[in-house]
């Protein structure tokens, strides 16, 4: 696949006749409703010496991820900002609980969608507010859509993506009678993109039927709920099928240009549009079977759009609206690739010639499970458990896929040139929305 087919876009992308988003995202390429958000594509570059995966500094599992612009203060202070969450919540392995999968996801006077007419009305769009400057107020930065799923205790709780909430000062939800209601963000994930809001129930009296995504087959026919647009489209319903299941994806959740995460999504032909991003993906019966995220967006390409799958997002919903943040594994640095290492630092590293690559630690956090297994600045990781690193993605992918908090893992590393390996136990790491 040429670079010309490594682009990714999520429907949502801000107006920018509102005001200059710059800490949103790095550049904006149309005038739509909704927050851009730059998708890698799911073939991955072979490593060699000649060619990396440059990844972004390692963050979440890492301590944090910091731009190639600071790599040099890394090295220089050994210091990393950490976040003050990630410090306070750091957890034994006895403290930490698998969340619970949401069984029950409406209750009292609520009626639970039964049909694409009924589901539309638990569709909503979801408007993101941004300070343009100090003089002036909250304005509309950007649209996105989102679904009503349970209803509990005068509460309402939507899902969205959560790059269409990022940096909003305030969130309103806009229901199918053009109602509006403030919201708050209960909680956000950037690698898997949800987010939990929650408001008040009042006006809520319909909530979605959440179906499995488990039994889904290649030509199933699906439709895409939301507000392409925005809300002068609002409710729009597309038709389609399932073109394709386990798509895996490269992400940049931090934009720097690089991927670090890889999400498995639905692929489908139904027309996703900007606006699209946090609405329904639902089945003939109207069940909800995937929230709409992203799709390619290309002049040579036509239908190819992704959902992440409801089985997959049911956890992470559970967890976002009950502790506001998704717990994973921490080992405790941050990590640059070798060509991200600045020039006067690259003495420092000295690999044997059978070392084709691997990730070297910028900075260690004082008290992690890497200080205590006394890894340090400039050694350079090669392997976990066996498993060869040479990108944050790689890294990231494993950790989160295949280790759970409290386990132990083996690292092998490189330092002045000699192979050594250690022992370490992963502690919980916390993400709050971002």
């Amino acid at each position: 696949m040429d670079n010309n087919n490594n682009d990714f876009y999520d429907k949502d992308e801000h107006d920018s006749n509102t005001f200059d988003h710059t800490d949103v995202q790095k550049e904006q390429t149309e005038e739509t409703n909704e927050n851009e958000h730059t998708y890698k594509s799911e073939k991955k570059e072979p490593t060699s010496n000649k060619k990396r995966i440059f990844s972004g500094l390692g963050s979440g599992l890492v301590g944090g991820i910091v731009s190639a612009a600071i790599v040099a203060l890394l090295f220089t202070n050994n210091m990393i900002p950490i976040n003050q969450a990630e410090t306070d919540n750091t957890e034994t392995a006895e403290e930490v609980s698998t969340p619970n999968i949401v069984e029950t996801l409406s209750s009292e006077e609520a009626d639970v969608s039964t049909n694409i007419s009924e589901v539309s009305e638990a569709v909503v769009g979801v408007v993101n507010m941004q300070q343009g400057n100090v003089w002036e107020g909250s304005q509309e930065a950007g649209t996105g859509s989102g679904i009503i799923y349970k209803k509990e205790n005068g509460k309402a709780y939507i899902v969205t993506n959560q790059h269409v909430v990022a940096n909003a000062k305030e969130v309103e939800i806009v229901l199918n009678d053009d109602k509006r209601i403030p919201a708050t963000v209960l909680g956000g994930d950037t690698l898997t993109d949800l987010a939990v809001l929650e408001v008040d129930g009042a006006s809520i009296d319909k909530v979605a039927n959440f179906g499995t995504s488990e039994d889904l087959a290649v030509g199933e026919t699906v439709l895409a709920i939301g507000n392409p647009l925005g809300l002068d489209f609002a409710n729009t319903v597309t038709k389609g099928i399932i073109s394709g299941l386990n798509r895996t994806v490269e992400v940049d959740t931090n934009s720097d240009g690089q991927a670090d995460w890889v999400t498995e999504v639905l692929q489908t032909d139904a027309a996703i549009n900007p606006g699209n991003s946090g609405g329904a993906l639902v089945n003939s019966d109207g069940e909800v079977i995937g929230i709409n995220s992203m799709k390619i967006a290309q002049s040579s390409v036509e239908g190819i759009g992704f959902a992440i799958p409801v089985n997959a997002a049911l956890p992470i919903m559970e967890q976002l609206e009950t502790d506001g943040e998704i717990s994973r594994p921490l080992i405790g640095i941050s990590t640059a690739s070798l060509n991200q290492v600045p020039p006067q630092y690259r003495y420092e590293i000295n690999l044997p010639e059978d070392v084709e690559g691997g990730m070297v630690v910028a900075d260690v956090q004082n008290g992690s499970p890497a200080d205590t297994a006394g890894l340090q600045q400039f050694d350079v990781i090669t392997k976990i458990n066996g498993q060869e690193v040479t990108s944050i993605l790689e890294l990231r992918k494993y950790l989160y896929s295949e280790t759970n908090v409290g386990d132990d893992i083996k690292i092998e590393y490189i330092r002045d040139g000699e192979h050594q390996t250690t022992n370490l136990k992963l502690v919980e790491q916390t993400q709050k929305s971002e």
